[in-house]
């Protein structure tokens, strides 16, 4: 069951040093608050997974939380690349980054095979493709029924998920609309999961086939307002894409980085107070 918690709490109770953590979102509630609480917190040799890692886990990489990466796509949306991940690969700085990398439908297979309680995934994919050739885990499997080749991966069972929803019942349960990516799969596949939510209601009044995460699969929900910027959350607030923007020229130099990480992360207390700076300095600058 699900306990209400601050997102502190529940990243101090949950996640801990060189656990296997998935922060999954797609395009809208990629969950930036409980990234940047893993930050503060130092925690340290994590291997991330995510379909596709973008400026969290850019910010995760650089600040040293990460020693491992499995993915299937990294960049800037719409700007460019992932610098703090490319200086971490091609140069090992702060610290050596190993990679893992696979396709989207391979990655998305491995978390409902992980959910499913499954040791692998099987998928039609990968002919023609080099990608075999750079990781060992790709494998091929020959049906037992038609004689056909298969490729074959692990099945990702992440120690602990973290995703953002729009809200959350106070039993615990929650809903999450809109895009939607491999959340409920990467939820359902971890040992514990936690979500940040924009609100806690009375009542979901979630419509016919909503995507309703139940309690008993969760382990902390966190009441963390705007908790995905910049991100956008369907139907509370949109893309940030100046921030996309700005963070191009941020992450490609190690000293402005770390400047950033020291001010406006370590530098507060809370992703409420991460937001308020941003806004006065956005102000300032005007």
């Amino acid at each position: 069951m699900a306990a209400i918690l601050s997102l502190h709490e529940a990243v101090k109770q949950f996640v801990n040093d060189g656990d296997i953590v998935a922060l999954e979102g797609f395009t809208h509630l990629i969950p930036t608050a409980a990234g940047h609480e893993l930050i503060r917190q130092k925690k340290k040799d994590l291997t991330l997974v995510r379909m596709t890692p973008d400026l969290i886990y850019d910010q995760l990489i650089g600040a040293g939380c990460a020693k491992r990466l499995i993915f299937s796509w990294g960049g800037n949306p719409g700007v460019g690349s992932l610098h703090r991940l490319r200086d971490a690969v091609e140069r090992q700085w702060p610290q050596p980054m190993e990679i893992e990398e696979h396709s989207h439908a391979d990655l998305a297979n491995a978390y409902v095979a992980g959910a499913s309680g499954l040791p692998f995934a099987v998928l039609r994919a990968y002919a023609g493709s080099d990608l075999p050739k750079v990781n060992p885990l790709i494998k091929s499997v020959t049906c037992p029924f038609t004689g056909e080749v298969l490729a074959a991966v692990p099945a990702v069972r992440p120690d602990v998920t973290v995703i953002h929803a729009q809200k959350a019942d106070r039993k615990g349960n929650v809903l999450l609309w809109g895009i939607l990516g491999v959340q409920k799969e990467a939820a359902l596949a971890a040992r514990r999961c936690i979500v940040t939510v924009e609100e806690i209601v009375d009542d979901l009044e979630a419509p016919m086939n909503a995507c309703v995460l139940p309690t008993w699969a969760l382990s902390a929900v966190c009441v963390v307002p705007g908790g995905a910027h910049p991100s956008y959350a369907h139907g509370y607030y949109e893309r940030d894409n100046r921030f996309y923007q700005a963070w191009d020229a941020i992450a490609r130099d190690r000293e402005a980085f770390t400047d950033w990480i020291d001010a406006y992360i370590h530098g507060t207390r809370d992703f409420g107070e991460f937001k308020n700076k941003l806004a006065h300095v956005a102000e300032t600058n005007q």
